[in-house]
């Protein structure tokens, strides 16, 4: 018996990166639909900042730390720019600037939410940026906080003044009392006193106590905040993308359906023996090899040589061809496999385990019924030539010929083989492996099982399944065969098939199924 067969194809790579590659790339609908929302997001923001103007205003702030008596500290020292920064950006300004544009009180919060303060490091100067639906509104709002917050320290440092001279003109009055009772030598000292006092007054209140300075007023801005409209498309583009591989990689991960020929030697545990091209066939013909020239057919050749590969040197023997939920699949694979075993020169049975659920005869160009010959010895009882152009002799036979088919296959039928002769090559067709339960009962009287499977429509855990029972059943898994001809079609053996009923009418050459032993019979006139 020869090595098994690694059957390679283009997705057959070591490099997991480009397996994973391609993976994403199937699902170019996804990336498409993530591009498109990208650039849409895009241009969505374009449309929203086309209509916002940022203006900014600029405020140098005097420092006023202790301006009353600061002795030996810098300027740089006697200012918090911190706390100048919160104090601008406060509702107090806020209220100030609001209603030096007229607007009402009540927008205070959102003029404070729409205004922006920074302080350049290293600097005693306050950013005012303000941010409004048109130009000249920006320029008008970024100046209205400047003079808001200048106006609001100005009131701070008079409140200040107002404060310290309060107290000192209460210790002046005070010393005037004193010198209006006292006696000459306290009056001298009571006079130095008060002077000191007036003094103090006198230089609280010729200093200065402006806040500051705008050294740049805001002008209206040309043109819109934030990057351009091909920026924003670049960026969505971009962006776009990235959501598109993310949406194409989940959805890759979570896609249950078998993809390639590594993910159905990965699910099934056997090699892949063929691979079925897509190739259309006019009518729906069942039958290719014999009848028609193509790369399906040549397909087909070469699926039945590496099955005789596989299956040594005494020959295929009894194979049975199942797919694991739909079993028109198997049905073609089957009876080109047949033909194209036959072609090779033998004889050749196909036989319908499945009758009461298949078309198979109806698809099958059968030749009319003659009486056998002795080079059609053997054929078993109820079988009938196949109109194939091909080599050998190829038969079909439905059911068998041995007990009904209403019943499953029990445990003393396992160890009988299915008719035949030794020198005869039999395929055996079945229904659904993993909803038929007689499917796995024939499966343990062949010498093999070849399971079809279906690119884009048949799932990785149904292969799973269909490996896992056929090793508790003892049978032998040959390989897998890939149909790549039918992605996401709608497949016939969705619908329960009618049984066969005999033909009726007299006179004409007929062939019938009956029902109850599902024996192929057939009568002539």
């Amino acid at each position: 018996m020869t090595g098994p067969i690694h059957f390679d194809d283009r997705y057959d790579e070591p490099d997991q990166l480009r397996d994973q590659l391609r993976r994403i790339l199937r699902h170019r609908v996804l990336i498409a639909l993530g591009i498109l929302l990208g650039v849409f997001g895009g241009l969505a923001l374009a449309q929203q900042r086309a209509h916002t103007y940022t203006a900014t205003s600029e405020v140098l702030v005097r420092s006023t730390f202790d301006q009353f008596g600061a002795v030996g500290v810098s300027a740089d020292n006697q200012v918090s720019m911190t706390t100048e920064q919160q104090i601008a950006g406060s509702a107090a300004v806020a209220l100030r600037a609001v209603r030096a544009l007229g607007r009402p009180d009540g927008q205070a919060n959102d003029y404070a939410a729409r205004v922006r303060v920074t302080n350049p490091q290293k600097s005693q100067v306050l950013r005012f940026e303000f941010t409004a639906a048109g130009p000249e509104r920006s320029a008008r709002g970024a100046n209205a906080f400047a003079e808001a917050y200048l106006a609001d320290r100005k009131s701070r440092s008079q409140a200040t003044v107002l404060r310290a001279t309060q107290a000192l003109d209460q210790q002046i009055a005070v010393l005037n009392q004193q010198l209006a009772n006292d006696t000459a030598p306290a009056k001298t000292a009571a006079q130095s006193q008060l002077y000191t006092l007036q003094k103090r007054v006198l230089d609280i209140k010729s200093r200065d106590i402006d806040a500051g300075d705008v050294v740049r007023r805001a002008v209206a801005p040309a043109l819109p905040v934030g990057p351009g409209m091909r920026t924003l498309l670049g960026l969505g583009l971009v962006c776009g993308l990235l959501l598109g591989i993310v949406l194409a990689w989940v959805r890759s991960s979570l896609d249950n359906r078998i993809r390639s020929v590594g993910e159905v030697q990965g699910a099934l545990g056997a090699p892949v023996l063929g691979i079925l091209p897509d190739e259309g066939r006019p009518g729906g013909a069942l039958l290719t090899v014999g009848r028609t020239e193509g790369l399906r057919a040549e397909a087909y050749r070469a699926l039945a040589f590496r099955v005789r590969q596989v299956a040594g040197s005494d020959g295929p023997g009894q194979v049975l061809v199942v797919a694991p939920r739909h079993s028109d699949i198997a049905e073609e694979v089957a009876a080109n496999l047949a033909a194209a075993l036959a072609d090779e020169g033998g004889e050749v049975l196909l036989m319908d385990a499945a009758p009461d659920t298949s078309d198979l005869a109806a698809r099958l160009p059968l030749m009319p019924y003659e009486a056998p010959t002795l080079e059609e010895a053997f054929l078993p009882a109820g079988s009938v030539l196949v109109d194939a152009d091909v080599t050998g002799r190829f038969a079909f036979s439905s059911g068998g010929g041995s007990a009904p088919r209403t019943r499953v296959i029990g445990s003393a039928d396992r160890d009988r083989r299915l008719p035949g002769d030794s020198d005869t090559t039999t395929v055996v067709v079945a229904g659904p492996f993993l909803t038929d339960a007689d499917a796995l009962a024939v499966a343990q009287r062949v010498d093999g099982v070849l399971v079809v499977a279906g690119l884009d429509g048949t799932r990785r855990d149904d292969l799973r399944q269909v490996e896992e029972l056929i090793g508790c059943a003892g049978a032998r898994l040959l390989g897998a065969v890939l149909d790549a001809g039918r992605p996401r079609r709608r497949l016939r053996g969705l619908r329960r098939r009618p049984k066969y009923r005999p033909v009726s009418h007299a006179g004409a050459s007929a062939m019938e199924l009956p029902v109850q032993d599902n024996t192929l019979t057939v009568s002539r006139r």
